[in-house]
């Protein structure tokens, strides 16, 4: 695997240390260094997957934020430090609401605060909805590859939700290689079904498209199927659905009810995290009173601790770690800096003298 992991620049770090230095990167920074760039993106995320499960991660429980005259709505907060070559601190604030859609803006919005791991000092802000879907994507498109290599290779995918994450999810396979001869989409919006079939028509793809009016009909024509919606809670509780044992990249975690789990293989990004806040694996262990449900996490099948069975669904379902985007974030922020372009704001720490 190509190491593309950033090195520690020592001269930076030793004048960050000495000065502390606050840059601001705004979202076309962000997708300008992230664009085309797929393959590279997916190598850092199982990187950093291998950093988190040898232990070299501080991971702790994401914190949500969430208000009673506003239910539907959250914001979270993902705070992460990552050791290896990547030796970097910060914060993740991203906020989900879901009646923005409605006002014609994206449901979540985010950005990323990247701390120095000598100093503490902040040194960048990035805007982060592009990277919180980059890391998700390449998390996904890594999934589907390591969890495919025992199994026949998916030729049929179907997308259940169309958003935003669903169009990264597309390009991110696209962008390392996949090739499909059906896409099956299915929405219960009409407007994101039109808009994602646009994304499609646009993206050079030479698979059949098909709109699905059930998601029954979805479920049963994809060998691999993608959930990337908005659910708060299980809206799919037949087994049989899965019956022809396809790859299911559960990237809402709340679709599945816990019997289609329980028929399933199960495989998690990191079992503590995923085991909480009534996602579809924490209502099967609070089902069953135990994790005997689940295979493993995607780290046992990259160090060959775990595969998937063949005579089986598999399911994956990643809670999505903090981890996971300050690497991207701290991938974006060098090569932003490598380009000369850092935004930075002059004087941003005022007083750096201890007694003025």
């Amino acid at each position: 695997m190509t190491d593309v992991l950033s090195s520690p620049d020592p001269a930076a770090a030793a004048h960050r240390h000495a000065v502390p230095t606050f840059s601001v990167i705004p979202g076309a920074q962000v997708q300008q260094a992230l664009e085309g760039r797929e393959k590279q993106i997916v190598e850092l995320v199982e990187a950093t997957y291998r950093l988190h499960g040898a232990g070299d991660s501080v991971n702790p429980p994401s914190y949500f934020l969430r208000f009673p005259d506003r239910p539907t709505a959250r914001i979270i907060a993902l705070p992460a430090s990552v050791g290896g070559s990547v030796h970097v601190d910060g914060l993740k604030w991203i906020s989900s609401f879901p009646d923005n859609v409605e006002a014609g803006l994206p449901r979540a919005s985010a950005v990323l605060i990247l701390n120095d791991p000598g100093t503490g000092y902040p040194f960048a802000c990035l805007e982060s909805s592009v990277i919180s879907a980059t890391r998700t994507a390449a998390s996904a498109v890594l999934a589907a590859d390591r969890l495919s290599r025992t199994r026949a290779r998916p030729t049929r995918v179907g997308f259940f939700g169309t958003g935003l994450i669903a169009r990264y999810i597309h390009t991110f396979l696209a962008g390392t290689g996949w090739s499909f001869d059906a896409i099956g989409v299915y929405d219960v919006s009409e407007a994101s079904t039109t808009g994602f079939c646009g994304y499609l028509g646009q993206s050079g793809t030479t698979a059949q498209v098909t709109v699905h009016d059930s998601p029954e009909e979805l479920i049963r024509s994809s060998d691999l199927v993608v959930f990337a919606t908005i659910a708060g809670k299980p809206h799919v509780s037949d087994p049989g659905l899965f019956s022809h044992n396809p790859l299911v990249l559960h990237v809402s975690l709340r679709d599945l009810a816990p019997e289609v789990l329980l028929a399933s293989a199960n495989f998690v990004d990191d079992v503590d995290h995923c085991l909480k806040a009534d996602t579809s694996p924490h209502l099967v262990e609070q089902r069953t009173g135990d994790r005997d449900f689940l295979n493993g996490t995607l780290y046992d099948v990259l160090v060959g601790r775990a595969a998937p069975p063949a005579d089986r669904p598999v399911i994956f379902s990643p809670f999505g770690l903090g981890v996971l985007d300050l690497a991207v974030g701290k991938y974006v922020y060098d090569e932003v800096a490598r380009g000369g372009n850092l935004r930075l704001i002059d004087d941003f720490f005022h007083d750096l003298r201890r007694y003025g």
